[in-house]
């Protein structure tokens, strides 16, 4: 059954693709960013039948909940969030990490994911729908003072006390946990880490499982490389 999917930080990278991926396979996806004129390209490119862009900064709650009014209006139901928004540390550890880039880091990926997953709850239940988080391998190994690592436990964390919360109301919560990814999020090309199409195709392997299964938490890790994505 094709679903609507609403994806957060889906101008590029893992969003961008996501969406892609599961416009493919027969859903539709509302894409959610900042970026206005990168998103009308891509749901151009992928068909207004199927796609509908919404400009959003997640930091801000009522954008976010401006974000959620378009989306269901246009599509009438949301089965599936994808909080996939996230922000990466300028400089390694805490003694030479940036104080503002710490601020945008919890904002990002801590704040505006609460807000998207509270937010989403609602429209989740009463499509018995599915929350999805990104998450990623700097939450499960301790990074030498990584602010940026610090974030991304917080969602491995958050994940399952969500999970807690929405299951037993029908609502599904996976977190997708990767290694580090080749993606626009970093300046330079990294050879050895992950392809965007491996995290679709756990993307679309979470939200397609049958209903009477959940997948709490997916780990994808390079063969060979950093951990942290």
């Amino acid at each position: 059954m094709a679903k609507v999917i609403l994806i957060t930080g889906a101008s590029s990278g893992i969003g961008a693709h996501c969406a892609r991926a599961a416009v493919k396979a027969g859903h539709k996806v509302a894409l959610a960013a900042r970026s206005a004129e990168k998103l009308r390209g891509i749901a151009e490119e992928l068909g207004t039948d199927h796609a509908f862009a919404i400009e959003c900064d997640v930091t801000s709650p009522g954008s976010q909940e401006a974000m959620f009014v378009a989306v269901a209006a246009h599509f009438v139901r949301i089965d599936v969030v994808f909080a996939n928004a996230g922000l990466g540390a300028i400089a390694t550890g805490t003694e030479h990490g940036d104080i503002e880039n710490f601020r945008e880091m919890v904002m990002v990926n801590n704040f505006a994911v609460a807000v998207t997953s509270k937010l989403a709850i609602p429209h989740l239940r009463r499509s018995t729908g599915h929350l999805v988080v990104i998450g990623s391998q700097a939450g499960h190994v301790a990074l030498a003072g990584s602010v940026y690592s610090a974030t991304k436990w917080f969602i491995r964390g958050y994940a399952k006390n969500l999970a807690n919360e929405l299951v037993p109301h029908g609502v599904r919560v996976t977190s997708i946990d990767p290694g580090m990814v080749d993606t626009p999020f970093f300046e330079e090309a990294k050879p050895g880490a992950l392809r965007v199409d491996d995290i679709s195709t756990a993307f679309l392997y979470a939200i397609e499982a049958p209903t009477h299964a959940r997948i709490a938490e997916i780990e994808i890790n390079p063969m060979v490389g950093a951990h942290d994505a």
